[in-house]
């Protein structure tokens, strides 16, 4: 499973630093940031199951960064029946 966050990681520093930090506490994960990304993206994947998206915004915050996860594209493709 991957999940998506929006961050406010915006030097090449910080996100190999947080990278190493999420490597090392979440064995299972693999992880990217996308700086170039208007919204600072960090992908996660856990080889082994879920994604646990608390624990990666907690570790963010206790570094001062911010972390939201994105909403499933998915969902947002389904049409609203109540518009319709």
């Amino acid at each position: 499973m991957i999940e998506v966050f929006k961050t406010n990681v915006r030097k090449l520093y910080d996100a190999k630093r947080l990278l190493g930090l999420i490597h090392k506490k979440f064995k299972d994960y693999k992880a990217n940031f996308d700086l170039k990304d208007c919204d600072k993206i960090l992908r996660v994947q856990s080889i082994n199951g879920f994604v646990q998206p608390r624990f990666l915004v907690e570790l963010l915050r206790e570094y001062g960064f911010d972390a939201e996860p994105l909403p499933d594209e998915v969902n947002n493709l389904v049409p609203d029946i109540e518009r319709a």
